[in-house]
């Protein structure tokens, strides 16, 4: 059996007619900058989040920049967030020459662990920045409520999550604005590279679609330095018609899930699967489990056809590029321990009760072994 990681090409045969055909208007109508399916998406994605702007970008890594130069982050401004997650969320802050400062996780959820934020809170300390890592919100409430006390501002790296909740509010409402992303793997993915932001604020949204227009809302006359951050309007028709039928492809996730964890819990009760908050939904981007021995597990997996991956296997403060902040192996002990153990299963709506029962059988046999 040869099973696919991802399975892109099972969905687009699924809508194949209805998003060629969304694509062929695109070109037919040589719109392909800001045409009609921008607003088009927009509006749908506030219908189906219930925020009330919506503002599409080219990736989700540009809509946290972007959020952050709506927020008005300057050289040296500190941000709070978490050293294990996808590089783009501290590569971000660095990029604007402010400075990420990391908060260890909590070792269920793999979350910013809000009860050792506050101290690293300074002066220099403007925003943090939650991620919702493999689909599942981090404690909104507590990281709300330390925010506010400390008058900060709170963006939700919501790259992998868009569509689930926290206490029944869409991930996208959490924070002051909250940053997805449709790169073609996401939950929700495009044919390219493509993102989002959201926010409640009218302000702030104004703004955000100006400066993902070089700063301008009149043309030639620019009020922001801004970036080039359009969504190209091809990727926007596709999301147009995925959408519509992202409710049922959320709910299969789920159930490739609940089954991944009953198969592997009658297989082997020690290994341990993911944790989610009864808080929480989980948009299930990732499905990820704890091993040793993880390189050797992966190469028997992948010679029986099984695919897997690492996300993530070195946390952002070892990296080569943050040694100036002068962090340690050491000082983040739970992500260091996570990121040496973590390991991820094929997931996506349309891994069959076949595939989970030849991965969860193979993978409780090599374990044994």
């Amino acid at each position: 059996m040869q099973i696919d990681f991802a399975n892109l090409k099972i969905q687009h045969n699924l809508y194949k007619e209805e998003i060629e055909e969304a694509i062929l208007k695109v070109a037919r109508d040589c719109n392909f900058i800001m045409g009609s399916q921008i607003d088009e998406l927009e509006r749908n994605l506030e219908k189906f989040t219930g925020s009330k702007y919506a503002i599409s970008c080219s990736s989700g890594t540009d809509a946290l920049l972007l959020a952050m130069m709506a927020l008005d982050i300057q050289p040296d401004d500190e941000i709070i967030t978490t050293p294990f997650t996808f590089f783009a969320t501290a590569e971000t802050i660095a990029f604007l020459k402010a400075k990420p400062v990391f908060v260890d996780i909590d070792e269920k959820t793999y979350n910013i662990d809000p009860k050792k934020i506050e101290e690293k809170i300074t002066p220099k300390t403007k925003a943090i920045i939650p991620v919702s890592l493999y689909g599942q919100p981090a404690d909104m409430d507590e990281i709300n409520q330390i925010a506010k006390k400390h008058n900060l501002k709170v963006i939700v790296d919501g790259a992998q999550s868009f569509g689930s909740t926290y206490k029944g509010i869409s991930d996208s409402n959490l924070g002051d604005i909250s940053c997805t992303s449709f790169f073609p793997a996401k939950p929700l993915g495009c044919y390219g590279d493509g993102g989002a932001l959201f926010t409640n604020d009218e302000k702030l949204a104004d703004k955000i679609k100006s400066l993902r227009l070089h700063g301008q809302s009149i043309r030639y006359h620019h009020q922001y330095i801004g970036m080039g951050g359009r969504l190209d309007t091809i990727q926007a028709a596709v999301l147009n018609v995925k959408l519509k039928y992202y409710e049922k492809d959320l709910k299969l996730r789920q159930e490739v899930a609940s089954k991944y964890t009953k198969a592997i819990k009658t297989k082997n009760q020690k290994l341990e699967t993911p944790f989610i908050s009864d808080k929480c939904t989980s948009a299930w981007a990732q499905y990820s489990i704890r091993v040793q021995n993880r390189t050797e597990l992966q190469t028997k997996l992948q010679n029986l056809g099984i695919p897997t991956a690492v996300h993530y296997p070195m946390p952002l403060h070892v990296q080569e590029c943050f040694k100036y902040l002068n962090l340690k192996e050491g000082d983040f002990p739970i992500s260091e321990k996570v990121s040496k153990e973590i390991m991820s299963l094929p997931m996506n709506p349309y891994v069959s009760d076949e595939e989970i029962e030849f991965i969860v059988e193979n993978l409780a046999k090599e374990l044994r072994c």
